[in-house]
Protein backbone atom coordinates (compact mmCIF):
# COMPACT_ATOMS: atom_id res chain seq x y z
CA UNK A 1 0.00 0.00 0.00
CA UNK A 2 1.43 3.32 -1.17
CA UNK A 3 0.66 5.46 1.45
CA UNK A 4 2.72 7.54 3.94
CA UNK A 5 1.76 7.38 7.83
CA UNK A 6 3.74 9.68 10.67
CA UNK A 7 4.40 7.52 13.59
CA UNK A 8 4.55 9.53 16.71
CA UNK A 9 5.30 7.19 19.67
CA UNK A 10 8.42 8.46 22.27
CA UNK A 11 8.85 4.99 23.00
CA UNK A 12 12.33 4.31 20.93
CA UNK A 13 11.67 -0.13 20.95
CA UNK A 14 8.27 0.37 20.22
CA UNK A 15 8.17 2.85 17.28
CA UNK A 16 11.14 0.79 15.67
CA UNK A 17 8.62 -2.47 15.51
CA UNK A 18 6.06 -0.87 14.48
CA UNK A 19 7.64 1.46 12.13
CA UNK A 20 8.89 -2.32 10.85
CA UNK A 21 5.63 -3.91 10.63
CA UNK A 22 3.83 -0.81 8.15
CA UNK A 23 7.33 -1.05 6.23
CA UNK A 24 6.78 -4.47 5.66
CA UNK A 25 3.19 -3.95 3.88
CA UNK A 26 4.52 -1.59 1.77
CA UNK A 27 3.86 1.78 3.72
CA UNK A 28 6.66 5.07 3.92
CA UNK A 29 6.65 5.59 7.28
CA UNK A 30 7.79 9.04 9.16
CA UNK A 31 8.85 9.15 12.72
CA UNK A 32 8.28 12.03 15.30
CA UNK A 33 9.62 11.35 19.15
CA UNK A 34 7.99 14.23 20.08
CA UNK A 35 5.20 16.34 20.05
CA UNK A 36 7.02 19.17 18.38
CA UNK A 37 8.75 16.57 16.10
CA UNK A 38 4.83 15.65 15.31
CA UNK A 39 4.18 19.27 14.12
CA UNK A 40 6.91 19.49 12.04
CA UNK A 41 6.68 16.40 9.93
CA UNK A 42 3.01 16.66 9.47
CA UNK A 43 3.38 19.51 8.08
CA UNK A 44 6.84 18.94 6.15
CA UNK A 45 4.94 15.64 4.22
CA UNK A 46 2.07 14.44 2.65
CA UNK A 47 0.63 12.65 5.45
CA UNK A 48 -2.31 9.50 4.24
CA UNK A 49 -2.32 8.55 8.64
CA UNK A 50 -1.28 9.56 11.46
CA UNK A 51 -0.79 7.23 14.44
CA UNK A 52 -0.56 9.46 17.67
CA UNK A 53 0.47 8.25 20.87
CA UNK A 54 -0.83 10.64 23.63
CA UNK A 55 1.64 10.70 26.33
CA UNK A 56 4.35 12.29 24.67
CA UNK A 57 7.36 15.03 25.51
CA UNK A 58 7.40 18.49 24.46
CA UNK A 59 3.21 18.98 23.33
CA UNK A 60 0.89 15.83 24.19
CA UNK A 61 -1.80 13.83 21.78
CA UNK A 62 -4.68 15.97 22.56
CA UNK A 63 -2.92 19.06 21.75
CA UNK A 64 -1.39 17.46 18.66
CA UNK A 65 -4.91 16.05 17.03
CA UNK A 66 -6.39 19.03 18.01
CA UNK A 67 -4.29 21.28 15.79
CA UNK A 68 -4.48 18.81 12.92
CA UNK A 69 -7.85 19.06 12.59
CA UNK A 70 -8.03 22.47 12.23
CA UNK A 71 -6.24 22.02 8.43
CA UNK A 72 -6.45 18.50 8.00
CA UNK A 73 -9.12 15.70 8.42
CA UNK A 74 -6.64 12.74 8.08
CA UNK A 75 -7.49 9.62 9.49
CA UNK A 76 -5.91 9.20 13.14
CA UNK A 77 -5.64 6.42 15.05
CA UNK A 78 -4.84 7.49 18.84
CA UNK A 79 -2.21 5.13 20.97
CA UNK A 80 -2.79 5.24 24.93
CA UNK A 81 -1.89 3.22 28.19
CA UNK A 82 -4.80 3.73 29.42
CA UNK A 83 -8.22 2.17 28.70
CA UNK A 84 -10.18 5.03 30.74
CA UNK A 85 -13.49 5.44 28.61
CA UNK A 86 -13.41 9.20 29.21
CA UNK A 87 -10.02 9.17 27.35
CA UNK A 88 -11.70 7.64 24.38
CA UNK A 89 -14.70 9.75 24.36
CA UNK A 90 -11.89 12.83 24.87
CA UNK A 91 -10.09 11.48 21.97
CA UNK A 92 -13.22 11.40 20.09
CA UNK A 93 -14.55 14.64 20.65
CA UNK A 94 -10.74 15.92 19.21
CA UNK A 95 -11.72 14.29 16.10
CA UNK A 96 -9.54 10.59 16.22
CA UNK A 97 -11.03 7.93 14.36
CA UNK A 98 -9.61 5.25 16.02
CA UNK A 99 -8.70 4.43 19.62
CA UNK A 100 -5.87 1.27 20.51
CA UNK A 101 -4.71 0.44 23.97
CA UNK A 102 -1.42 -0.85 24.87
CA UNK A 103 -0.44 -3.20 24.83
CA UNK A 104 -1.31 -4.11 21.10
CA UNK A 105 -0.70 -6.36 18.63
CA UNK A 106 1.29 -4.45 15.48
CA UNK A 107 0.09 -6.70 12.94
CA UNK A 108 -3.57 -5.54 14.49
CA UNK A 109 -2.78 -1.76 14.14
CA UNK A 110 -1.62 -2.49 10.48
CA UNK A 111 -4.85 -4.04 9.98
CA UNK A 112 -6.49 -1.15 11.53
CA UNK A 113 -4.92 1.26 9.48
CA UNK A 114 -5.29 -0.26 6.24
CA UNK A 115 -9.14 -0.73 6.59
CA UNK A 116 -8.82 2.82 7.87
CA UNK A 117 -7.34 4.44 4.72
CA UNK A 118 -9.68 1.55 2.58
CA UNK A 119 -12.78 3.82 3.99
CA UNK A 120 -11.25 7.20 3.50
CA UNK A 121 -10.32 6.68 -0.13
CA UNK A 122 -14.34 5.09 -0.89
CA UNK A 123 -15.21 2.48 -3.13
CA UNK A 124 -16.93 4.25 -5.65
CA UNK A 125 -16.97 2.13 -9.25
CA UNK A 126 -19.34 3.58 -11.20
CA UNK A 127 -21.35 5.32 -9.06
CA UNK A 128 -21.89 8.86 -9.05
CA UNK A 129 -19.42 10.55 -7.07
CA UNK A 130 -21.75 14.01 -5.91
CA UNK A 131 -24.43 13.63 -3.21
CA UNK A 132 -26.43 16.63 -2.91
CA UNK A 133 -29.43 17.11 -0.21
CA UNK A 134 -31.06 20.14 1.25
CA UNK A 135 -28.02 22.71 0.65
CA UNK A 136 -25.47 19.71 2.14
CA UNK A 137 -23.12 19.35 -1.24
CA UNK A 138 -20.85 16.29 -0.65
CA UNK A 139 -17.81 14.92 -3.27
CA UNK A 140 -17.10 11.48 -2.84
CA UNK A 141 -13.84 11.33 -4.46
CA UNK A 142 -12.25 14.43 -2.55
CA UNK A 143 -14.28 13.67 0.49
CA UNK A 144 -14.99 17.36 0.68
CA UNK A 145 -18.21 18.89 2.16
CA UNK A 146 -19.66 21.96 1.41
CA UNK A 147 -22.82 24.00 2.50
CA UNK A 148 -24.53 26.11 0.35
CA UNK A 149 -20.62 26.83 -1.43
CA UNK A 150 -18.92 27.01 1.61
CA UNK A 151 -16.52 24.09 2.33
CA UNK A 152 -17.14 22.65 5.66
CA UNK A 153 -13.88 20.30 7.14
CA UNK A 154 -15.23 17.33 8.38
CA UNK A 155 -12.95 14.58 9.75
CA UNK A 156 -12.78 10.89 8.70
CA UNK A 157 -15.46 9.86 10.94
CA UNK A 158 -17.74 12.94 10.53
CA UNK A 159 -17.38 12.45 6.12
CA UNK A 160 -18.46 8.65 6.92
CA UNK A 161 -21.23 9.34 9.31
CA UNK A 162 -22.94 12.19 7.50
CA UNK A 163 -22.89 10.44 4.03
CA UNK A 164 -23.80 7.54 5.19
CA UNK A 165 -26.64 9.74 6.90
CA UNK A 166 -27.36 11.48 3.20
CA UNK A 167 -26.91 7.93 1.62
CA UNK A 168 -29.81 6.62 3.69
CA UNK A 169 -32.58 9.57 4.16
CA UNK A 170 -35.45 9.19 6.14
CA UNK A 171 -34.44 6.13 7.54
CA UNK A 172 -33.59 5.58 11.21
CA UNK A 173 -30.01 4.33 11.87
CA UNK A 174 -29.70 2.87 15.31
CA UNK A 175 -26.85 3.44 17.14
CA UNK A 176 -25.16 -0.13 17.24
CA UNK A 177 -26.46 -0.16 13.78
CA UNK A 178 -24.00 3.02 12.51
CA UNK A 179 -21.33 1.23 15.01
CA UNK A 180 -21.27 -1.57 13.08
CA UNK A 181 -21.37 0.11 9.69
CA UNK A 182 -18.91 3.21 10.29
CA UNK A 183 -16.58 1.72 12.89
CA UNK A 184 -16.69 -2.36 12.14
CA UNK A 185 -18.21 -5.26 14.22
CA UNK A 186 -14.99 -5.94 15.65
CA UNK A 187 -15.14 -2.62 17.45
CA UNK A 188 -15.39 -2.47 21.64
CA UNK A 189 -16.99 1.15 22.16
CA UNK A 190 -20.57 1.71 23.30
CA UNK A 191 -23.48 4.15 22.10
CA UNK A 192 -21.66 7.28 23.58
CA UNK A 193 -19.29 6.99 20.68
CA UNK A 194 -21.99 7.32 18.22
CA UNK A 195 -23.47 10.27 20.33
CA UNK A 196 -20.07 12.12 20.41
CA UNK A 197 -19.55 12.18 16.46
CA UNK A 198 -23.17 13.34 16.11
CA UNK A 199 -22.77 16.29 18.20
CA UNK A 200 -19.93 17.53 16.83
CA UNK A 201 -20.75 16.68 13.30
CA UNK A 202 -24.32 18.81 14.02
CA UNK A 203 -21.97 21.71 15.48
CA UNK A 204 -20.12 21.45 12.05
CA UNK A 205 -23.01 21.60 9.98
CA UNK A 206 -24.73 24.73 11.54
CA UNK A 207 -28.26 25.97 9.78
CA UNK A 208 -27.95 22.40 8.65
CA UNK A 209 -28.03 20.61 11.76
CA UNK A 210 -31.78 20.51 11.83
CA UNK A 211 -31.29 17.50 9.16
CA UNK A 212 -30.17 15.12 11.53
CA UNK A 213 -32.64 14.32 14.15
CA UNK A 214 -32.74 12.35 16.82
CA UNK A 215 -35.34 9.44 17.09
CA UNK A 216 -35.85 9.05 21.00
CA UNK A 217 -35.12 5.58 22.10
CA UNK A 218 -34.36 4.58 18.12
CA UNK A 219 -31.39 6.19 16.99
CA UNK A 220 -30.95 9.05 14.22
CA UNK A 221 -32.45 9.92 10.74
CA UNK A 222 -31.81 12.40 7.92
CA UNK A 223 -34.44 14.32 7.35
CA UNK A 224 -34.72 17.21 4.10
Amino acid sequence: MNKTVLLVEDEQRLREIVSDYFLNEGFTVVEAEDGKQALSQFEAHDIDLVILDIMLPEIDGWSICRRIRKESGVPIIMLTARADEEDTLLGFELGADEYVTKPFSPKVLVARAKTLLKRAEGSLGQEEHMLSLSGIEVNKLSRTVSIEGNEVILTHKEFELLLYFMENKGIVLSRQHLLNQLWGYDYYGDDRTVDTHVKKLRSKLGNKAYHITTVIRAGYKFEE
